[in-house]
């Protein structure tokens, strides 16, 4: 995931809610002198009206306001819809909460501002929810008192221990240990440097084919959301297919790297996993896959590598990541000169300070607050008002399971890809003393994105398809950045969409592609296993004379916590 942090602010006070970078909050001065067009202000100011005396006449008649509408999952329960004055304090907040958002939509400014604007009021408007106080929450208010008080107790419990933690807990982290029930796929370290671990994990067909894979995970949160339990595996699921492959298990960096730099994640990183790869194999070259970030190191890597006349790769798979940084969704509003500006002056080596970490902490928290109905209220409500525990969820640990990044590392990638969109323009960039063209990566690329995605945008995903040459086949799946890209086939569940043909621009990809039911692993397999060239015996060890076993997968760096 990209590493885009809070600024130090009041709203960063509670874990997991951001500043917004330039705003002093809703009524703050930045807001002052904004404007919105007189028809559209009066067309919301007339919807309110109308809904709002509506609402109002209804709660007069003295019904019960089975008649008002709850569309909304935070008040489904029977509690909210059964007693009257919580059904109309429900309905009332959602009649307001519409009127904040069309309001902030109708702004007249640039887009920035404009995105800036609607997601500090969504960040207001979903704090201010009467589900997430006691006493506007009937559910929270009936459990209170059939536990005799014993709910609020537990969950002042839970407050306090998350308040020590710094973040909101999500799910049951006990219920979970990596290398007991998360990333088990059976293998080997085979190399390791200051930088990551380069795992081999060990095959599961008698043949396989003579080229293997390498996966380039994000350096931001750990490898392993490749390799949760075995019925979501992708790892096991490629093993299974016949495929050798081979996993980048990136270090948690701790205050010995953290003057790190983007070209050591590329070059001591990215080029060295491929030339240990290839030398293990035994191959001239190999197949890799960049998922998110990852796919922006390994693509900076090929290119550089491009440069240098060296073509060790025979295809290329991109998953949900940023090449073209035009479009970069709701992250964008966390961009400014001010905020990169200030992080090189503080994390970044430069003004004369030391460099520093981002902490792993911070951008957990951010991420959470893109979503903050569905990762942090959904968790305030059950966990401190009603004092629920939270249940185990594989994926919510890995979410949990915090990294990390190099101060310079992290304010080189913010500078150059999401600020000044560089990373795209050929020979704009010098990586590793070469110039970086994206256009000399010519081989075989399969670039997936996620319909839902609010971190990579899938028209933003798409985008790298005007950068690459070769034959490009792009495939988008249903669901978000992470549940759109870890969908076994088993569960039979979600959809993709498919077009042979790559269009100018997505909306016309889209206009001409066939949804069909589904994971879309199974057609990248299909891809890959052309790729991959002929069948040979499988390695009956791992490593080589050269990289013998180092220790069993999944090793020790991914164990290191932030």
């Amino acid at each position: 995931m990209p590493p885009i942090a809070p600024m130090p602010g009041s709203m960063a006070n509670f874990p997991g809610i951001p500043n917004v970078p330039g705003f002093d909050g809703i009524g703050g001065a930045p807001l002052a002198g904004l404007k919105i067009a007189p028809a559209q202000l009066a067309e919301i100011q007339q919807r309110y009206l109308n809904d709002f005396t509506q609402l109002w006449r209804s709660m007069a008649e003295g019904g019960n306001g089975e008649g008002v509408p709850l569309a909304d999952r935070r008040f489904a329960g029977e509690a909210w819809r059964s007693n009257a004055p919580y059904r109309f304090a429900a309905a009332f907040y959602l009649l307001n909460a519409r009127a904040m958002n069309d309001m902030a939509n109708a702004v007249e400014a640039d887009a920035k501002t404009r995105q800036r604007i609607r997601f500090a009021v969504s960040q207001w408007v979903e704090a201010m929810s009467p589900a997430n106080f006691l006493a506007t929450n009937p559910e929270a208010q009936k459990r209170l008192i059939e536990s005799g008080g014993e709910s609020l107790r537990t969950g002042m419990m839970h407050m306090l221990e998350d308040m020590g933690r710094g973040k909101i807990s999500q799910t049951d982290e006990s219920a979970f240990e990596v290398g007991r029930n998360v990333a088990v796929t059976e293998g080997a370290v085979v190399y390791e440097n200051e930088y990551f671990q380069l795992l081999q994990y060990k095959p599961l067909t008698d043949k396989v084919h003579a080229r293997p894979l390498l996966m380039v995970p994000p350096c931001i949160n750990k490898y392993y959301i490749l390799d949760l339990q075995p019925e979501s595996s992708l790892v096991r699921y490629v093993v299974e297919q016949g495929h050798t492959v081979f996993m980048i298990s990136w270090r948690n960096p701790d205050m010995s790297m953290a003057a790190r730099t983007w070209d050591d994640y590329v070059g001591e990183g990215a080029i060295r996993a491929i030339e240990v790869t290839r030398e293990i194999s035994g191959q001239d070259q190999i197949n890799a896959l960049g998922f998110c970030v990852g796919g922006t190191i390994l693509a900076t890597a090929l290119a550089v590598l491009a440069a240098r006349g060296e073509r060790p790769v025979a295809s290329l798979t991109l998953l949900t990541t940023l090449l073209d940084y035009s479009d970069t969704g709701v992250l964008d509003v966390f961009v400014d000169e001010a905020h990169v500006a200030l992080r090189e002056a503080t994390i970044g080596g430069g003004a004369g300070a030391p460099p520093a970490l981002l902490r792993g902490l911070e951008l957990a928290n951010t991420f959470s607050s893109l979503r903050p109905n569905d990762l942090v209220w959904n968790y305030v409500v059950d966990s401190y008002l009603k004092g629920k525990a939270p249940v185990p969820f594989d994926l919510l640990f890995w979410n949990g399971d915090a990294t990390n990044l190099p101060g310079p590392w992290y304010c080189w990638y913010l500078r150059h890809t999401y600020l000044q969109d560089e990373l795209k323009v050929p020979g704009k960039l010098t990586v590793c003393d070469a110039p970086v063209d994206l256009g000399a990566i010519d081989v075989p690329t399969y670039v997936y994105g996620s319909r839902e995605d609010h971190i990579v945008p899938w028209t933003a995903a798409y985008a790298s398809t005007a950068l690459l040459n070769n034959k490009l086949r792009f495939v988008l799946g249903a669901s978000g950045h992470i549940a759109g890209v870890i969908n076994h086939p088993k569960k039979n569940k979600r959809s993709h969409w498919i077009n042979e043909d790559i269009a100018p621009t997505a909306d016309e990809w889209f206009g001409g592609a066939q949804e069909q039911p589904g994971s879309w692993w199974p057609d990248w397999l299909a891809w890959l296993g052309k790729q991959g060239g002929a069948r040979k015996a499988a390695p009956t060890g791992y490593g080589s004379k050269r990289y013998p076993v180092i220790e069993p997968a999944p090793g020790r760096y991914v164990k290191a916590k932030a």
